[in-house]
């Protein structure tokens, strides 16, 4: 068995991994975010035709797969 020293260095470490992960997943959501809404403008434009909606459903998904871990 690890001293409790030992316990608590791992301990502090996994937090510190897991906040580096939460604010990865914060930053990416803010450029998938991005692209939504540049997405919905270039759309709003006439830039884009509705037969090219794959991008924004991709980027649906992802902003989805980003958020299931805060639920």
């Amino acid at each position: 068995m690890g001293t409790p020293e030992n316990k608590e260095l791992l301990l502090q470490h996994e937090l510190a991994v897991m906040e580096g992960i939460l604010e990865s997943k914060e930053q990416y959501r803010k450029i998938v975010k991005a692209g939504i809404a540049k997405w919905v403008k270039d759309f709003q434009d006439g830039r884009i035709e509705i037969k090219t909606v794959d991008d924004l459903k991709k980027l649906i998904e992802i902003d989805i797969e980003l958020q299931k871990d805060e639920i």
